[in-house]
């Protein structure tokens, strides 16, 4: 079937427009009802209010091999299961990170559909160690 040049390059910038909607989806920038916060601003959190959680959103071994002191660990594929283990949470801020602040946008919007105040950590726990946070084993 041959289609007209004018089509496929329709279907092209269609694509495209596709795949950028996706990415900025992925990555809370758009449609997103929750806030995003920097490294600095999750430690000075932590450190100065009381009325903050802390919830890792990383694989178990990721987890294991150093997470910040304080963190409930939750991955994100088995969130949607175990929210009850935020129940006690469900009046504080959530802070929420990963590896590199992807799955925790992820996260952050299941949390924010059901009811809690999530705060994603964008850049994740390498930010937050370049940020000068200490990891935990």
């Amino acid at each position: 079937m041959n289609f007209p040049k004018n089509y496929i390059n329709v279907l092209y910038w269609i694509a495209m427009a596709g795949l950028l909607f996706w990415f900025a989806y992925s990555k809370g920038w758009i449609l997103a009802n929750f806030e995003s916060i920097d490294a600095k601003q999750a430690i000075h959190l932590l450190e100065n209010d009381d009325n903050v959680t802390l919830l890792d959103v990383r694989t178990i071994p990721e987890y294991k091999s150093g997470h910040l002191r304080g963190a409930t660990l939750i991955p994100v594929q088995a969130l949607s299961q175990n929210l009850g283990m935020l129940k006690q949470d469900k009046d504080k801020k959530i802070i929420v990170y990963c590896r590199t602040g992807s799955r925790s946008v992820s996260a952050s919007r299941i949390l924010e559909e059901n009811g809690f105040t999530p705060l994603n950590v964008k850049g994740g726990i390498i930010q937050l160690i370049g940020a000068g946070a200490t990891l935990e084993k």
